[in-house]
C-alpha cells in the first residue's frame, strides 16, 4: 500500500511514517518545514519528503493519505484529497486501527515529561527482554529512532491530549485505548483549542473511560488536577507516586545528591516493600519522578524494580531534552524542548543543580499557540529566575510584550540579532540554555560554530 504523510514531520507524524515503513508500506510525505532531528531519521529510513504542499505531490494517487493535526481545509493538499475523494485517515486513528488494537499499550499522559517518560519505559521493557513497540515525540538516544514496531505484544506509546485532526477534534490519546497508563501531571496548556483547564480535564477523563478493569493508572499522589479528574469516575486499579516523607503513595522516591543523579525508589505493596538506588547520567528531580513513574508501569506488566533500575542506569535521555550539543572554547550549549513556564523553571533548576555557581544564559523563543497568545506571559519572569541572564526571540504574530512580561531580557527580531548579541557576552564557562518547541532558525548549530570560530 502506497502512503502519503501530510505534516510527516512533525515528531508524531514522522513516528507513523516510521512504523508504516516498518510494516512494509510504501511511505511518503510532505510538509512546510523540514529540520532535524526528523527530516534525518526520514531519509535514513528511505522515506521521500517533498516540501509544500502541492497537490501534484498525489499523483499517482496513493491508496491512504494520512493527515497530522496542523493541516486544515484550505490547504492545497487536503483540498485535493477531498476533491478526488483519496481514502483518508488521522494518524492517531491509522496507528490504533493498523497495528494497536491488537497490543498491550503503555501510554503516558500528562503537559510535562510525556517524552522523557515513555523513552524510560521503553528502554526498561527492552533491556527486560519485552521487545516492545513504541512511538515516541522525540529520537530516543539509546534506540537512535522516535518509533519502532517490536517484536512482542506490548507497545508503548506518548499519548497527546492535542485534537487528532480537522475532521476529529477529540484528543489523540483517546485512540490509544491502553492497558497501563501514566498521568504524570496536569496544568493548562494549548490555549488555542482549550479555553481552560476543565476542558483539557474532560479529555483526560474521557481517557481515563477507556482503561480496562484489568488496566492500571499510575499517577503522582499530589496532582489535584489529576485527582479531580479520577473523581469523576475511575474503573482501573491505581498507583500513586511521592516524595519520600510527603504524602503517602504506593511508591516513593528520595533524593541522595542534589542533582537527583542518584536516588532511592521504594515500592510498598500488600506483601511488605522493596527497595532500590538508581544512579544514572540524568539530573533533575523531575527526571527522578519521570524514571519512577516508569519502573511503576513497567512494574505491572512484570518488570521487577530491580531490573528496571538497571536499565536506568544505562539510559540516554531523548534528544532536545536538556542536550548537550557541544562545548566550544570552554561554553557547554544545550537544546531543550521547554516551552512552557513550568517546564522551563523545571529545566533551569535541573541545569543549576548541575553546573552549580557557572552562568547560565537562557536562550527562549516563545514559540508555542500558548505562549504567542501570552497565556503564560506572568509567569514566565518567575520561570526564568534562575538563569544569570535571558536573551529572547520576539516571534512574528506574538500578542504581548516580552519588554513588559520579562522587563530582564535582552530581546532580538531575528536570528542574525540573536546570534550578534549572544557572541558579545558569551565568555568561557557559560552554560547556554536554548529552548524552544520549534527549530529556532537553525539558532543551535550557528551559535556552535560562531564560538568555535573565535579562536580560528
Amino acid at each position: 500500500m502506497h502512503i502519503h504523510i501530510l505534516g510527516v514531520c512533525g515528531t508524531f507524524m514522522g513516528g507513523i511514517a516510521a512504523l508504516a515503513k516498518a510494516m512494509g508500506h510504501h511511505v511518503t510525505g510532505s510538509d512546510a518545514a523540514v529540520y532535524p532531528p526528523m527530516s534525518d531519521q526520514l531519509a535514513a529510513l528511505g522515506i521521500e519528503v517533498y516540501q509544500g504542499y502541492d497537490p501534484a505531490q498525489l499523483e499517482p494517487q496513493p491508496d491512504l493519505v494520512i493527515i497530522g493535526n496542523v493541516l486544515s481545509r484550505g490547504n492545497p493538499a487536503v483540498e485535493a484529497v477531498l476533491n478526488q475523494r483519496i481514502p483518508f485517515r488521522s494518524g492517531a486513528q491509522w496507528l490504533h486501527d493498523a497495528l494497536l488494537q491488537d497490543k498491550w499499550v503503555l501510554a503516558v499522559a500528562g503537559t510535562h515529561g510525556k517524552t522523557t517518560t515513555a523513552s524510560m519505559l521503553a528502554w526498561i521493557l527492552a533491556q527486560a527482554g519485552y521487545q516492545p513497540g513504541f512511538l515516541v515525540g522525540g529520537v530516543l538516544a539509546n534506540f537512535g529512532c522516535s518509533a519502532q514496531l517490536g517484536a512482542s505484544d506490548f507497545f508503548v506509546i506518548e499519548a497527546d491530549e492535542y485534537d487528532t485532526a480537522f475532521f476529529d477534534k477529540r484528543s489523540k490519546f483517546v485512540h490509544y485505548q491502553p492497558s497501563t497508563l501514566i498521568l504524570n501531571n496536569l496544568e493548562f496548556d494549548h490555549a488555542d483549542i482549550f479555553p481552560d483547564l476543565a476542558a483539557i480535564q474532560t479529555q483526560f477523563h474521557h481517557l481515563v473511560r477507556i482503561v480496562p478493569g484489568y488496566g492500571k493508572i499510575i499517577s503522582p499522589a499530589a496532582d489535584t488536577a489529576i485527582e479531580e479528574v479520577l473523581k469523576r469516575g475511575c474503573w482501573s486499579e491505581r498507583s500513586t507516586l511521592a516524595v519520600a516523607g510527603t504524602l503517602p503513595a504506593d511508591w516513593q522516591f528520595e533524593l541522595m545528591t542534589a542533582d537527583a543523579s542518584r536516588f532511592s525508589v521504594e515500592r510498598r505493596g500488600e506483601n511488605g516493600s522493596e527497595k532500590v538506588t538508581v544512579q544514572w547520567d540524568l539530573v533533575g528531580e523531575h527526571n527522578a519522578s519521570n524514571a519512577v513513574m516508569a519502573m511503576a508501569a513497567a512494574h505491572h506488566v512484570g518488570v521487577p524494580i530491580d531490573v528496571s533500575a538497571t536499565a536506568l542506569a544505562e539510559f540516554k535521555n531523548t534528544k532536545r531534552r536538556l542536550e548537550l550539543l557541544g562545548t566550544p572554547n570552554g561554553i557547554a550549549v544545550y537544546d531543550d524542548f521547554a516551552h512552557h513556564p513550568t517546564a522551563i523553571a523545571t529545566t533551569l533548576k535541573a541545569l543549576r543543580a548541575k553546573v552549580g555557581s557557572a552562568r547560565i544564559v537562557a536562550v527562549l523563543e516563545p514559540r508555542s499557540n500558548t505562549m504567542k497568545q501570552g497565556i503564560h506571559a506572568e509567569q514566565l519572569d518567575a520561570a526564568l529566575t534562575v538563569a544569570d541572564t535571558c536573551f529572547m526571540l520576539e516571534p512574528d504574530g506574538l500578542q504581548w510584550s516580552i519588554a513588559e512580561y520579562v522587563p530582564a531580557a535582552t530581546i532580538s527580531h531575528s536570528v542574525d540579532e540573536l546570534v550578534e548579541q549572544l557572541m558579545r557576552t558569551l565568555q568561557a564557562g557559560d552554560q547556554v540554555l536554548i529552548m524552544s518547541n520549534g527549530g529556532f532558525g537553525g539558532l543551535h548549530q550557528r551559535l556552535l560554530n560562531e564560538i568555535a570560530a573565535t579562536n580560528d
